[in-house]
């Protein structure tokens, strides 16, 4: 263990997880300290606390712009991706799960291991943009095809999915025959872009608390219509996530929704095309995509992916560690791999697979922290690309 002082201000790894609200978490937590009792109990105390989880769930409601008996309280972003995927277990037969290539591990994986029990894994595949289109979600479908999965934001790259398009081609194809089911893993989009969940054609949402400011082992699923939980219980959230509610968790995430939720990124815009413009200066570094210099518009400014020539991605990521500066090489889920499927999926070299790395933004985000990045890194590039 390291008795060194974390600097807040030069943390640049929000995809993974963010630093916690702390206003938020303490009237959280005494808000639960007040109401100790289960929510499901029938007693004034139990009848107390159902309130306060109520009121929470209102709230998350009245954010994303839904009714309140579509929002269910999961204990995170990765149970809100496995709710809708696992409820497909309860067909009578097996079919097809569109997956796009560029998912992360918590749908990739557990849709993957659908396979041991019939299903059929399709992988849509992603322009070299890292943007998964309609026509190539449209060219897949089946009539077999029970549920597609596009996530709104890539948790590597920042590209913004055209979801409500994709929404859109599956609506259409399905017209007078069985519609697909459409899950949105929205946990990197929620308070990085513009939100509509409520969009005609969206039957599932995902988000996390973590990502947002919020504490870890809580998160949201959205459903437009009913399902039949795989997993089963005491009953709890309409039988869709049985167990106990984590009334803390359902209050911080209400909180953290409430005040980060769509809220405006024009400033961290500013920061990360100024961020880009400085990384082109340097010598052996690659934006990648290569297109995001031009159209930026189609990815979130909280993530960056960058390759710099002849620095393995593990070593620029040591170096900035010990000059104070914290990044990843991408997913942390996926940390102990040395594979990079997203990047892989966006057919990048493989050099500059090796050599990239990841920088995550949040609300906290300075100018000023950013530019004492950028001369931390030009400082280790010039070191490696003289």
């Amino acid at each position: 263990m390291t008795n060194q002082i974390v600097n807040k201000n030069h943390y640049f790894d929000w995809a993974a997880t963010s630093p916690v609200d702390e206003d938020i978490l303490r009237d959280s937590l005494e808000c639960s300290i007040q109401n100790w009792a289960n929510p499901s109990s029938v007693h004034l105390a139990g009848k107390k606390a159902k309130e306060t989880l109520d009121k929470a769930r209102e709230s998350v409601a009245k954010t994303l712009n839904v009714k309140a008996q579509n929002i269910f309280f999961t204990s995170g972003g990765t149970e809100s991706n496995h709710i809708p995927i696992l409820s497909q277990l309860n067909k009578p037969s097996t079919g097809t799960i569109l997956i796009s290539s560029i998912e992360h591990p918590a749908i990739r994986e557990q849709a993957q291991a659908l396979t041991k029990c019939g299903w059929k894994i399709v992988s849509i595949p992603s322009k070299k943009d890292g943007i998964i289109t309609p026509e190539a979600v449209e060219q897949l479908l089946t009539n077999d095809t029970m549920l597609v999965c596009v996530m709104a934001v890539n948790n590597e790259t920042g590209s913004i999915q055209p979801i409500y398009q994709i929404a859109d081609t599956i609506t259409k194809w399905a017209e007078g025959k069985r519609k697909p089911k459409f899950h949105v893993d929205c946990v990197q989009a929620a308070g990085k872009i513009q939100l509509n969940i409520n969009y005609k054609g969206i039957d599932s949402a995902s988000f996390s608390a973590h990502k947002i400011c919020g504490p870890r082992g809580i998160g949201v699923l959205y459903l437009e219509n009913p399902i039949e939980a795989f997993l089963r219980g005491g009953g709890q959230e309409k039988g869709i996530r049985s167990g106990t509610e984590n009334l803390f968790g359902a209050v911080a995430i209400s909180k953290v929704l409430e005040k980060y939720y769509n809220k405006d990124n024009s400033t961290q815009k500013e920061i990360t095309n100024e961020f880009i413009n400085n990384l082109q200066t340097l010598k052996g570094c690659t934006i990648i995509p290569p297109t995001r210099v031009e159209k930026s518009e189609l990815f979130s400014p909280y993530v960056l992916q960058v390759a710099f020539n002849n620095i393995p991605g593990n070593v620029m990521l040591r170096a900035l560690d010990s000059k104070g500066f914290y990044i990843s090489t991408g997913s942390a889920c996926s940390s102990t791999k040395n594979s990079r499927p997203v990047l892989e999926a966006m057919h990048v070299d493989s050099k500059l697979r090796e050599t990239s790395v990841r920088f995550s933004f949040g609300p906290t985000t300075t100018k000023e922290a950013v530019s004492e990045l950028f001369e931390a890194v030009k400082e280790i590039n010039n070191t490696f690309n003289k």
